[in-house]
């Protein structure tokens, strides 16, 4: 079930599945770069205003699943109008700024984004832009990208299948009510 926070702007209401926490792994491919594991740290969260604020890190994985080196992060803010269409604006550290437009699916938690505008610094790798396709589904989060270059056209590059992280303070404030032994919760 998703939760709704009692503060979150009235706009925003459909896109409280995002909201969160969210930890996982995923698949990097593209051509001319070596395809890799990664795994990847996603927050969404909200301060009441009408729009969420967005942070991801990534990092590639060995064989064992252990970090290796970062691959890449960005941070940008998630709008939704009254007729579910989609605005996201976000910056990248490898020197890029993108504005995002698409929408909501009707009835169901998933998001179709496609990039409207571009701007890189001359030392960002060759980018000209992107679609995302993100889904809740039974509870995870999920996405696809795809990346478009002047010399390869739009294709699958990464995706993620993520976990919520639950936040022990979120559960540990219900042990409040439970009598001083906190025994009779377990019977």
């Amino acid at each position: 079930m998703i939760e709704i926070p009692s503060d979150l702007h009235p706009d925003l209401v459909p896109l409280a599945f995002l909201l969160g926490n969210w930890a996982g792994a995923g698949v990097a491919d593209f051509p001319g770069r070596e395809q890799c594991n990664f795994g990847q740290e996603v927050s969404f969260s909200h301060d009441g205003r009408d729009f969420l604020e967005y942070v991801s890190r990534t990092w590639e994985l060995d064989a064992e699943g252990e970090k290796v080196r970062p691959l890449e992060s960005e941070t940008g803010y998630w709008r939704i109008d009254a007729e579910r269409k989609v605005e996201v604006v976000m910056i990248r550290d490898q020197g890029v700024a993108e504005v995002w437009y698409g929408e909501m699916a009707e009835q169901k938690p998933q998001i179709d984004l496609a990039t409207d505008a571009v701007a890189r610094l001359s030392s960002a790798g060759e980018y000209s832009g992107g679609k995302r396709l993100y889904g809740y589904v039974k509870g995870d989060l999920m996405w696809v990208g795809e990346l478009a270059t002047p010399t390869t056209p739009l294709r699958p590059y990464m995706s993620a299948h993520l976990k919520k992280v639950v936040d022990p303070s979120e559960w540990a404030k219900d042990l409040k009510d439970l009598p001083d032994d906190g025994i009779a919760f377990f019977k």
